[in-house]
């Protein structure tokens, strides 16, 4: 391949490395870009699916999960992907989140998320424990980021599509831990997408280390005291990387850099602790990634003579609604209408051997099941709220795609398996009613291997395609 990078980007690279170093990295433009997938740990996928899978894997040494793949292989057109076995990513884009290092039980902000990648990692780490909160501010990638979290199996989740500082007004120090992949110039991507190369200038560069200024303050405000941000962007800029954070230290003195998880693979930048991932020195694209802490001390906002508690003070008198976002919207959910409940353990007994478990939200007629942890969701844009169950249709339940993607096997009692080198599982994954004979009627899940892809619904020895018309294969 051959790519022509613009004379501007070229100086500014030769200020940053050595003239061998430039000249391999200049090289790296005429290698095909680095391929990658992520195994699924919510749905218990291991190494041993990988025969099954129409690649070459070789591990990423950075992600316990992560495989590359060769160029002109095409996992994203199997239907195991259909089924959220892997999510197809970026490997230099996987050490992020291996450098947050998320727990169970955690809440967890992915502020600038779409289309999911790190979001799906996070969920990963999570195994349903916690709340993972996933925003995007632009609605259309906001859309396939939270078609992805549903492809994933993620549950306890809440999507948003908010500006940072709206969102911030409503988390005031939740989180603990925070994603900021910043939205940056993308130089580190020309390789995988020309398209950036047209879209890059110095204006771009500038423009971007602005908005990520704007950005940084927001995310201050939703971390705990104690908690740990990671910044990242994609690309090479100092102003976007290294400038950024010492600006930030320098605004922030309550934070500081810790070393960065797997930093034996990168390349440590010029500001200790933070690590640059070059595409002449690793099998990846490029990527900036810091670590930093945010010390249990006083808001540099409100000054380091107050005390604790004149300091509580202060924050409460930031916002009439501060005790109110705290409290955990399960707290106040009414109950379920008695016929709903009704419908949807009906549902249950009849198609599972279990009862997904709420808090439950009605939102008209769709029905969710969220987490513990979930805050108030008043005048908050949201597209996704914990795991979608179904809808409420003229007396009965109608199961979501999301449940059938979100179940383990065991908890569910029909199902109809194909193979994934079938033609009946491209067939329904194209929208085609099968042929089910001898089998009991009612809602039924589709799998691949025995990992869900859908529902149908069989009468009379058909299977009815109730796979997403939006999502169905052409």
């Amino acid at each position: 391949m051959m790519i022509n990078v613009p004379e501007e980007f070229q100086s500014r690279i030769k200020q940053i490395l050595p003239e061998d170093e430039f000249n391999r990295f200049m090289q790296s433009y005429q290698e095909n870009p680095a391929q990658g997938l992520r195994l699924n740990p919510l749905k218990g996928v291991n190494p041993e699916i990988l025969p099954s899978i129409p690649v070459t894997p070789t591990p990423v040494p950075w992600c316990d999960f992560g495989y590359y793949y060769e160029e002109g292989q095409r996992p994203g057109k199997h239907p195991f992907h259909a089924a959220g076995l892997y999510y197809i990513q970026e490997p230099s884009a996987m050490a992020v989140v291996e450098a947050l290092q998320p727990e169970p039980g955690e809440r967890i902000l992915d502020l600038c998320a779409a289309p999911g990648g790190k979001a799906t990692q996070i969920a990963g780490y999570l195994r349903h424990e916690g709340l993972l909160v996933a925003n995007e501010i632009h609605p259309k990638r906001n859309k396939a980021l939270s078609e992805n979290l549903e492809r994933w199996g993620a549950r306890n989740i809440l999507v948003t599509n908010e500006p940072p500082d709206k969102l911030s007004r409503w988390f005031p120090e939740y989180f603990d831990r925070i994603v900021v992949d910043a939205p940056c110039s993308g130089e580190g991507m020309f390789r995988k997408l020309p398209e950036a190369i047209e879209d890059w200038s110095e204006e771009k560069v500038a423009h971007c280390a602005a908005l990520q200024q704007e950005i940084l303050p927001e995310a201050v405000k939703m971390l705990k005291p104690g908690g740990v941000m990671v910044y990242s962007t994609c690309t090479f800029s100092a102003e976007e990387n290294e400038k950024q954070i010492e600006t930030f230290l320098e605004m922030y003195p309550e934070f500081t850099l810790e070393p960065v998880l797997c930093a034996e693979f990168f390349q440590a930048a010029t500001l200790p602790h933070t690590v640059r991932l070059w595409p002449h020195k690793l099998r990846g694209e490029g990527h900036f990634i810091a670590r930093l802490r945010k010390r249990n001390s006083l808001d540099s906002a409100i000054g380091p003579s107050v005390n604790r508690a004149s300091r509580e003070s202060a924050k409460a008198k930031k916002g009439p609604d501060r005790g109110r976002k705290e409290q955990n919207l399960s707290a106040s959910l009414p109950s379920l209408p008695a016929d709903v409940y009704r419908w949807y353990e009906r549902f249950c007994q009849e198609s599972l051997n279990t009862v997904p478990q709420g808090p439950y939200l009605l939102f008209g007629d769709q029905l969710y099941a969220v987490s513990e942890e979930l805050p108030s969701l008043e005048r908050l844009k949201v597209t996704r709220t914990g795991l979608h169950l179904g809808t409420i249709k003229k007396g009965r339940f109608e199961p979501a795609h999301a449940l059938a993607l979100a179940l383990s096997p065991g908890e569910w009692k029909k199902s109809v398996d194909l193979s994934p080198d079938s033609d009946e599982v491209y067939r329904y994954l194209r929208g085609e009613s099968l042929s089910v004979p001898n089998r009991d009627g009612g809602w039924t899940i589709v799998t691949v291997s025995g990992y869900p892809i859908g529902w149908g619904k069989v009468a009379e020895g058909q299977l009815k395609n109730h796979y997403p018309k939006g999502l169905r294969w052409t």
